[in-house]
């Protein structure tokens, strides 16, 4: 089954006091499924939310990159308007670039 691609319009990064981030985005419609996520501290993540679905975090702001880079794992929430209705830790897997998506 081929991947799809999405870029993710909307999403926050937040980080608490022990440098630790979570990620809110729009909730999907099914669980994730193994999810991971690659970043090689530029300006965009690729989140790849189970073996269908790729999720494009576009134009991660530069004050997070290297907390992001450094990350091991993530925390994902997300969100139907206000209402969390899943959140997931995900492994952040370092590469040397996040290939390019059509």
């Amino acid at each position: 089954m081929p991947v799809i691609t999405e870029i993710e319009s909307y999403y926050d990064i937040l980080e608490n006091e022990d440098n630790q981030l979570l990620i809110a985005i729009k909730a999907r419609d099914s669980q994730p499924d193994s999810p991971s996520i690659i970043y090689d501290g530029n300006d965009h993540a690729l989140f790849y939310r189970d073996s269908t679905l790729a999720i494009v975090l576009d134009y991660i702001h530069p004050e997070v990159r290297q907390i992001f880079k450094e990350a091991q794992e993530v925390l994902i929430a997300e969100f139907v308007d206000s209402s969390i209705i899943r959140e997931y830790l995900v492994p952040v897997k370092q590469v040397n670039k996040v290939p390019a998506v059509v």
